[in-house]
């Protein structure tokens, strides 16, 4: 069992990671309408990846015999930019996360918390590829210009991005 005090963050966790979810799914439908389909699938692809990261999240808190306790979801933006402005703010959106991670550790070493300690780890793994995405594609943007071809290469790029979830992944209950 966790502690209340635990439960309470892995719970506001839980809504940020929904939060996650919904601006990808902002950022998938800005991209479609500015004509940016590879940017799109990759946005809608994080999209897919915040869920599960969600679901991993609620089933150990249930898991844990604590209460999940799902909160109100923020309106994401609308408008993002350029795509460089885009993946800036995904950038920043990504650190404020692996913060928000490295205080739940934080907190499970304070609380002397093996369990949720180790749980954590997946997501520090995590977080550091999230940031290495997004640095990547940002340093692309810079390196062939964010018009005309380059715009179009590192679009056609993006666009070959799949989701891979946990094997075959049918109920999300089994999300471990």
């Amino acid at each position: 069992m966790i502690s209340e005090r635990m439960t309470d963050a892995l719970n506001t966790q839980i809504n940020k990671e929904m939060y996650s979810a919904y601006l990808y799914m902002a950022m998938s439908a800005h991209s479609s309408n500015v004509g940016l389909n590879g940017f799109a699938n990759w946005f809608m692809v994080q999209y897919q990846e915040e869920m599960l990261h969600t679901m991993k999240l609620y089933n150990y808190v249930s898991d844990q015999g604590a209460p999940v306790k799902l909160m109100q979801i923020d309106e994401p933006p609308q408008e993002f930019g350029t795509a460089l402005d885009m993946l800036y703010a995904t950038l920043e959106h990504e650190q404020f996360i692996t913060k928000s991670i490295n205080d739940l550790v934080d907190l499970a070493i304070e609380e002397k918390d093996h369990a949720t300690h180790i749980f954590l780890q997946w997501y520090i793994t995590e977080q550091i590829e999230e940031e290495g995405n997004d640095n990547e594609i940002i340093d692309k943007l810079k390196l062939a210009g964010e018009e005309g071809n380059g715009l179009f290469i590192i679009d056609k790029e993006l666009s070959a991005r799949v989701f891979n979830p946990p094997a075959a992944v049918t109920d999300w209950t089994q999300i471990r």
